[in-house]
């Protein structure tokens, strides 16, 4: 309770100190009484929660206390309480956050015309408030919704905790092409665990004993090389489980997996087969085997999922069957075609095979885009990559607004306290309505406050008026270039890595427990310390700018100097590590864009990218001359030259 106390005496004592120590000591204790409500919400302290509710009255944070009372026992309330908050707080992020969760307690009592009348309400429900309208409108008898809850059963990968009660209700239901379509689904995510529970609703006389399921999620192989003609006489459930296992087998062993599946895919039938096809060759694609673009052929659009649609492109461009790129491209879902990778890459592949006014055509779609294929769009048309003439900057009257608005001071507070989670929903949420003036306001806002990723995410947001200054932005110059100089790397490059490790955050960890501005891994920045003959390093150092940017940056050269001097095989190492890095080239040279773009985990397949764009961008800052993405991307040497 000594906090409790020098809010008080703060108060007291306002005569005698100064305002700004007095707020500040306020904005303090303010601080410390916030956290003691967060942590009596999440043990359920009631009473605890309770009493630091007068304290922190007037504080940034209140309505954050009010929302966690009314969550704590949510079930209970009465409505009229929840709409009084959710009224209070109208259009702010926590009240759609309580009547989502208000959802939820409508959903248990079973009031399904109430629950339909609040999601109506939602400004941005999420997946969770999609499933509880679902569940509710097939509780109504709907039809069409019954038809799409079945859809979203079968191809939604994640189950978020709105959608087990909608799943529930459907399971006991559903035909078994939906069990089997979700379990092939979960099966070529990995996740066994999620399978056995979909193959639980299965009748017992059509489900793998629990055995066999372990035995095919664990030692597929082995299973598969004791699978016999009498297995498939239980039908469906036979040719459907062992198409499950070849598809196990090949997530670690695709050259197996093909050979099961050549002994056996008469008995499978041809859609199971198909199936299979697709994911012994989405296996092998991902690990650039020649055989994958074959395999491919021999599966169907009809059963592939987006995983596999799109490795059929890679493996194509891989092998630079410009040709089947084309083909493979024209099967994709409309939605998937519109994609910026897919335009771009169908534009490359028209104009490689000579059809030039409709790689022309497709390139314009992407011109001025401020991304990789953006970038890549306009170097093929002729045009230099531009940065936009800046927009005037914000008027006081507009800082002002800023400044005083509600989300952003919420937002800033909760970052303060490093919730971030917490933090950037606030945000979010407040700029998600602004037009261009007013997200450059908030962008300058959060940069006088040092929340560089707010900025950098605001200033992204704007349609007409643009500052990439704000964009790209480039603090900790005084330190980040010197160290860029003593290792001989291209500032922009290191400033590209860094706005995709950390969006210079000094504080940054990652889930993996890299930290800084630079994500520096524990093991990594103790090998690259004892390299560069950093004595006395202590881990718990490296957060520490000068230290993080030292040992990034040594890191940076060191994986630069063992990958042929290429920036594209350096971002990749510094994200996969080097041997993935070099074990990703091909036994030609190949070009960079095709090397990044095949590179096949999706984090770094997407780092990659966005690290050598920024690096456009940051030269083309620092130095006001254009630059080139095609030359900074060149060609990737071959493995092993």
């Amino acid at each position: 309770m000594k906090s409790f106390f020098r809010f008080f005496v703060c108060a007291a004592l306002a005569a005698l100190l100064s305002p700004f120590v007095c707020a500040q000591t306020q904005e303090e204790t303010g601080d410390r009484l916030f956290l003691d409500a967060r942590e009596a919400f999440r043990v359920g302290n009631r009473a605890a929660l309770e009493a630091l509710v007068e304290p922190l009255s007037g504080y940034v944070l209140a309505p954050w206390v009010d929302y966690y009372r009314l969550r704590q026992g949510l079930e209970k309330r009465d409505e009229a309480t929840v709409l009084a908050f959710i009224e209070r707080e109208n259009g702010s992020y926590l009240s759609e956050r309580l009547r989502a969760d208000w959802l939820a307690v409508l959903a248990k009592r079973a009031n399904w015309r109430r629950l339909s009348e609040h999601y109506q309400q939602l400004a941005a429900p999420d997946q969770d408030a999609r499933c509880l309208f679902l569940l509710a409108r097939v509780a109504l008898k709907e039809d069409a919704a019954r038809r799409q809850a079945e859809t979203l059963w079968a191809t939604l990968p994640e189950t978020p905790e709105g959608c087990r009660a909608l799943f529930s209700r459907l399971g006991v239901e559903v035909s078994d092409d939906l069990y089997w379509q979700r379990a092939r689904l979960l099966v070529e995510q990995g996740k066994m665990e999620a399978v056995r529970r979909v193959l639980q609703f299965l009748p017992n006389a059509q489900q793998p004993d629990k055995k066999q399921f372990e035995q095919i999620n664990k030692q597929p192989a082995l299973w598969l090389a004791r699978l016999n003609a009498e297995d498939f006489k239980r039908g469906r459930s036979g040719r459907e489980i062992a198409a499950l296992a070849i598809a196990r087998l090949a997530q670690s062993d695709p050259l197996a997996a093909r050979s099961r599946l050549e002994t056996w895919q008469t008995q499978l039938g041809p859609q199971a087969a198909a199936w299979c096809w697709g994911q012994i060759a989405l296996s092998g694609a991902r690990r650039h085997m020649p055989e994958a673009l074959n395999w491919f052929s021999r599966s169907s659009p009809d059963v592939r999922s987006r995983d596999v649609a799109e490795w059929h492109i890679r493996a194509a461009l891989r092998a630079r069957n410009w040709y089947a790129v084309l083909a493979s491209i024209r099967v994709l879902p409309k939605e998937l075609q519109e994609q910026p990778a897919w335009i771009y890459w169908q534009a490359r592949a028209h104009k490689e095979v000579g059809h030039f006014a409709l790689a022309h055509e497709q390139f314009q779609q992407l011109r001025g885009q401020a991304n990789f294929y953006g970038n890549l769009a306009d170097e093929e048309l002729k045009q230099p990559i531009r940065i936009p003439p800046p927009a005037a900057p914000p008027s006081d009257a507009e800082m002002r607004a800023a400044r005083a608005n509600p989300g952003l001071l919420r937002a800033l507070a909760l970052l303060r306290l490093d919730l971030r989670t917490e933090g950037v929903r606030e945000w979010n949420w407040a700029i998600r309505d602004m037009d261009d003036r007013q997200l450059l306001a908030a962008a300058h806002f959060a940069y006088e406050r040092q929340v560089y990723d707010r900025a950098i995410n605001t200033a992204e947001r704007t349609r007409e008026q643009h500052d990439y200054s704000l964009r790209f932005l480039a603090p900790f110059a005084d330190q980040v270039r010197p160290a860029a100089q003593e290792q001989a790397l291209d500032d922009a490059w290191v400033y590209g890595l860094m706005r995709q490790e950390s969006r210079f955050i000094v504080q940054a960890k990652s889930s993996a427990g890299a930290s800084g501005l630079m994500q520096l891994m524990p093991a990594t920045a103790k090998w690259v310390a004892r390299q560069i003959g950093l004595k006395d390093y202590d881990h718990k150092r490296v957060n520490d700018t000068e230290i993080n940017l030292l040992l990034g940056t040594a890191y940076m050269r060191m994986v630069l100097e063992s990958l042929h001097q290429h920036p594209v095989l350096a971002s990749a190492a510094y994200n996969a590590g080097p041997g993935r890095a070099r074990a990703w080239s091909a036994n030609t040279p190949l070009e960079g864009a095709i090397y990044a773009e095949t590179i096949p985990f999706n984090e770094t397949r997407d780092y990659v990218k966005k690290v050598m764009s920024n690096a456009v961008y940051y030269s083309i800052l620092f130095t006001g001359k254009p630059a080139s993405l095609r030359e900074r991307l060149g060609e990737v040497p071959a493995r092993g030259g």
